[in-house]
């Protein structure tokens, strides 16, 4: 090989090689966030969602990515904002602030792994078919605080045994009804205590 063509060849391979390198190695897996908050409104918990990320492995610009959707409060975009989602797309969805993104996010995907967390039973919802075994591409925490709402009114009413009417303050757009029929059903079976809408 002569020396001139041995220099063309050389400068084409130079020429070539970042493009080959680049087409080889793979893209990094996206998660889609979708929330009913941004994350902006609560920090904490988007910091402890990246150090668990981080924990496992995963650095948010090196080896993942996070696409945030955030309905901003306003929960009718949710849908919207899951598929759009599915439409990137990304490798997971984590739905995050109850029950209602992660319903937005069962209805626009069945492929697509959701992982979510909720205040409300996930069974009775119909996010999960069961806790031990949730079935299809939807699992996740579920916190079940709203079975303690017999014990919460109980004491409340220990501490105060005069009161008649206790309140409960909640968004009717974020509060599952299923969440807030077993607080009324808490206050139906105490008797005592009076339960409005």
């Amino acid at each position: 090989m002569r020396r001139r063509e041995f220099v063309r060849l050389i400068g084409v391979a130079t020429a070539v090689w970042p493009f080959a390198a680049s087409a080889q190695q793979p893209a990094i897996p996206v998660i889609g966030y979708l929330s009913f908050t941004s994350p902006d409104e609560r920090p904490t918990l988007h910091a402890a969602f990246r150090q668990g990320l981080e924990q496992e492995g995963y650095v948010i610009g090196r080896n993942v990515a996070i696409e945030y959707r955030s309905a901003a409060g306003d929960y009718e975009r949710l849908p919207s904002l899951a598929a759009e989602l599915v439409k990137i797309p990304v490798a997971v969805i984590a739905a995050t602030g109850g029950e209602l993104p992660a319903r937005a996010a069962k209805a626009a995907t069945s492929q697509i792994p959701i992982v979510f967390t909720a205040g409300s039973d996930a069974v009775k919802s119909g996010l999960v078919a069961s806790l031990n075994r949730p079935g299809g591409n939807v699992t996740g925490v579920s916190l079940l605080g709203m079975a303690l709402d017999a014990k919460r009114l109980q004491l409340l009413h220990d501490l105060a045994p005069r009161a008649l009417m206790i309140g409960v303050l909640a968004n009717p757009k974020s509060t599952a009804l299923s969440e807030f029929s077993q607080t009324k059903a808490a206050a139906d079976a105490n008797g005592r205590l009076g339960c409005r809408n």
